[in-house]
């Protein structure tokens, strides 16, 4: 199955503060993902082409990452054939979209994880961090809602995780 999955935020800050903001991403310090909710990001070389990592059961690689710009990440899963990336992208000076996109094919279980459970779970991931990002910048703090399905999978993954986050739901490993 095709999967373009995209999401896009306009935050009022210059791209230069966005991209400070990513430069965090997957530290002790981690300022983009809401990892108070989810699974942080783990990645074991840091920021960097070739590193390898993911958060909870998904895996993925680095491929590329532009400072202040962009970063991909080649999914290492069966059946999830594609990556997943951040870009920056200032519109005007103080005014910035990012976005989040996927661009990838799944094959055999993986179709039905995606469809059931993944997509979800994802789309409710990134707007949380989008969130946190637009929420250091702003007086009055963006809360994104839940869907009800959304809440049922992670009460019914809860007893399989830890402290509530979706650490070990399993995938195959690709490569």
């Amino acid at each position: 199955m095709k999967v373009i999955n995209i999401h896009r935020r306009t935050i009022q800050q210059p791209a230069s503060k966005i991209g400070e903001v990513l430069r965090t991403l997957a530290t002790e310090n981690d300022m983009m993902l809401a990892t108070d909710k989810w699974p942080p990001m783990k990645l074991d070389k840091g920021l960097q082409v070739g590193s390898t990592g993911g958060h909870g059961p998904m895996r993925y690689f680095i491929t590329e990452y532009q400072p202040q710009k962009s970063i991909t990440f080649q999914f290492d899963l069966t059946g999830f054939n594609g990556f997943h990336r951040f870009d920056i992208n200032e519109l005007e000076p103080g005014k910035t979209e990012l976005s989040h996109s996927i661009n990838m094919t799944t094959t055999g279980t993986a179709t039905l994880k995606w469809v059931l459970a993944v997509r979800w779970l994802h789309d409710a991931y990134i707007e949380d961090a989008f969130d946190k990002i637009e929420n250091h910048f702003a007086a009055d703090k963006k809360v994104s809602e839940w869907s009800l399905w959304v809440k049922t999978l992670r009460k019914v993954m809860k007893p399989f995780t830890s402290s509530g986050s979706l650490k070990t739901l399993r995938f195959g490993r690709g490569r």
